[in-house]
């Protein structure tokens, strides 16, 4: 007697694309917002919202943690209720390291607020920078020593702050902060974009 083989079809893939477009546009990003922090190209999020790429784990664990939420709501065919309260854990909290140049940026605002009020926590190593090309007109930074040592300097003038201080200063021009200390430095960067 011929048993009959029965071949299991294979589910498809999950369509990320509708979930990524509308956790986007619930932040209040543009495709190119959100390319510019989640280090994907503009071009293959246009692909994966209109479901013409499927993206790899890699990439769809770097959207969530630029849209702030866990990968399964990427992943999610239904829309969750959002929670009244929502914690971002640290390991969550996306990250923008900058070891070459001695620094790491963690991203601490929603991505909703980027290119209108962004706020970071910078740690700066010994002998570590941050420098910026000039950010948009009128845009301007405020940034809180934690600990350490830092000094910013703003195109030709610079200024050291102290433990508990705070520096206001231009951000549309270049500028830069560095650790002139032995330790390593920790403070909180507020952009602020007019």
């Amino acid at each position: 007697m011929m048993k009959s083989s029965v071949v299991p079809t294979a589910s498809a893939p999950p369509e990320v694309g509708a979930a990524l477009q509308r956790l986007r546009l619930a932040r209040g990003l543009t495709l190119e917002d959100l390319s510019r922090i989640a280090g994907v190209s503009k071009s293959m999020l246009s692909q994966i919202e209109r479901e013409k790429a499927n993206p790899t784990i890699a990439i769809t664990w770097r959207l969530a943690n630029a849209l702030g939420v866990a990968i399964g709501e990427l992943l999610a065919d239904e829309q969750r209720p959002v929670d009244t309260i929502r914690v971002v854990d640290a390991h969550e909290t996306p990250t923008l390291p900058g070891n070459h140049a001695g620094y790491v940026l963690r991203i601490l605002g929603p991505m909703e607020l980027a290119g209108k009020y962004e706020w970071y926590e910078l740690t700066l190593a010994p002998g570590g920078e941050l420098v910026s090309q000039p950010h948009d007109p009128g845009t301007t930074e405020h940034v809180t020593l934690l600990h350490g040592a830092i000094e910013i300097e703003v195109g030709a003038h610079k200024k050291k702050v102290k433990l508990g201080g705070t520096a206001r200063y231009p951000a549309d021009q270049q500028h830069a902060l560095r650790n002139i200390g032995k330790t390593e430095a920790k403070a909180l960067l507020v952009v602020i974009h007019r």
